[in-house]
């Protein structure tokens, strides 16, 4: 059987594939192996979500399954998903459990859990957590009954706390923010406007039906031209959990996660906070960002794609910042867990203290013209062990120098290939995967 937690959670329909049932026993079986683990004390979880309307379905299902296994519970209504991450460690809850389906349009949901201190739960507790939905253990009565309770303050708290990680104030920039209709609706406006920014909301209107619907950081056409109808200085897009962003400088130009963190790694070295003078991020980062931080001496290190392959680096070797080139960005002296709004707050800090456009600090990294080519096989392991393939891959690279760079990166999930070359130009990208496509399904 498949495993239920897939790269962020679990996944699925709402009341399809993720039914309140699965939502209860899942919740349940996280607060017994949690207790199972530290018997110091009864646990508390920490609930929040985002505003899809199958949330408060499923918010019920998970609050009921956390009682029931004898955890008390502390709801703290819609939030970004690293606002729950957050209250985990502030409030001192041994779990937390964000209920959303980040950026997938809005009849899906998920969950997602997070271990004391805000941490995602690495892989043998989820399986423990699997492995536990079929268990017949005793339930608790009485007073061994969990308690629920709200947190009435609980954006305040997680405003507070980004607030303060603010570098600079913001006075004299007009900003305009998407907040996908999702969970930055409430929070995100209203701490850009305590940082000092006049701000401009748009989509920051969730109804439980129009979350990700055509808005937000996977659509930011309309961003684009509302920074530029406005005269405004800059735009962030938020995608449905806030917790990742992009950017709009002042002509309506996207600036991606890429740009996002060369800007923020050139600003923590400046400040000496860029530890070991150190970036990481994906292998699907462009090779833009590789050539931008070997000019100004910082060192990127590469995991494979997915935010806990980045946080995993970020732990072992101490380093201060990671992230994707979706906009997934990690301050690990500052969250757990990407965080857009803390990102955008920090790229907009910079804006203000050197009082240079977007443009012009995203103009430290050239965008080298990417492709990308998902070639459906028969086997990926075959792919893999071909010399064939292998001659082909080497010859583009040969062809490339260090002007270019080629990938060739398996699907998790599906029997295709992704092959993935960057170039000076379009076309150059362009024909150099077709080919190495060609070549793929050839040998498939």
């Amino acid at each position: 059987m498949a495993r239920l937690f897939g790269t962020d959670g679990v996944r699925g329909l709402a009341n399809g594939e993720l039914t309140p049932e699965l939502a209860l026993s899942v919740a349940a079986s996280a607060a017994r192996v949690l207790a199972a683990h530290d018997r110091s004390h009864r646990p508390v979880a920490v609930v929040g979500r985002d505003p899809r309307a199958s949330g408060e379905m499923l918010e019920a299902a998970v609050v009921a399954g956390l009682a029931s296994a004898g955890a008390d519970v502390l709801r703290v209504g819609i939030q970004p998903t690293p606002a729950v991450a957050y209250l985990v460690g502030a409030l001192e809850a041994d779990l937390g459990v964000m209920i959303s389906a980040s950026h997938n349009p809005m009849p899906d949901n998920g969950i997602k859990l997070f271990a004391s201190g805000g941490h995602k739960l690495p892989d043998g507790i989820e399986d423990e957590i699997e492995a536990g939905l079929t268990s017949d253990a005793p339930r608790p009565t009485g007073a061994g009954i969990g308690r629920v309770s709200d947190v009435p303050d609980a954006v305040d708290r997680y405003t507070d706390h980004l607030l303060a990680a603010t570098p600079h104030p913001l006075t004299g920039l007009r900003i305009v923010v998407d907040c996908a209709n999702g969970a930055a609706s409430f929070a995100a406006p209203e701490v850009y406007r305590k940082a000092g920014a006049e701000v401009i909301a748009v989509h920051a209107e969730p109804d439980g039906i129009n979350i990700n619907d055509g808005c937000g950081s996977t659509h930011p056409e309309v961003l684009q031209a509302m920074v530029v109808e406005h005269g405004a200085d800059l735009g962030i897009a938020h995608d449905g959990d806030a917790d990742r962003c992009l950017a709009v400088d002042a002509s309506g130009e996207l600036v991606d996660g890429d740009q996002i963190m060369a800007i923020l790694a050139l600003a923590m070295a400046e400040a000496g906070e860029l530890a070991h003078d150190t970036l990481v991020a994906t292998v699907m980062s462009n090779l833009g960002l590789h050539l931008a931080m070997r000019d100004h001496r910082v060192t990127l290190r590469t995991t494979a794609v997915g935010d806990r392959y980045v946080l995993e680096e970020l732990r072992s070797g101490g380093y201060a910042l990671g992230g994707e080139q979706s906009g997934h960005v990690v301050f690990p002296a500052l969250a757990t867990t990407g965080d857009g709004l803390l990102t955008a707050l920090r790229v907009m800090s910079r804006v203000a203290s050197t009082g240079k456009p977007l443009a012009e600090l995203a103009g430290v990294m050239r965008k080298l013209p990417q492709v990308l080519v998902n070639v459906r096989v028969s086997d990926k392991a075959t792919v893999a062990k071909s010399d064939v393939v292998r001659e082909a891959v080497e010859a583009v690279e040969a062809e490339l120098g260090d002007e270019g760079r080629v990938l060739l990166r398996p699907s998790g999930t599906e029997q295709l290939v992704r092959v993935m070359v960057e170039a000076p130009a379009q076309e150059i990208a362009q024909a150099a995967a077709d080919r190495l496509a060609g070549v793929v399904s050839s040998v498939s």
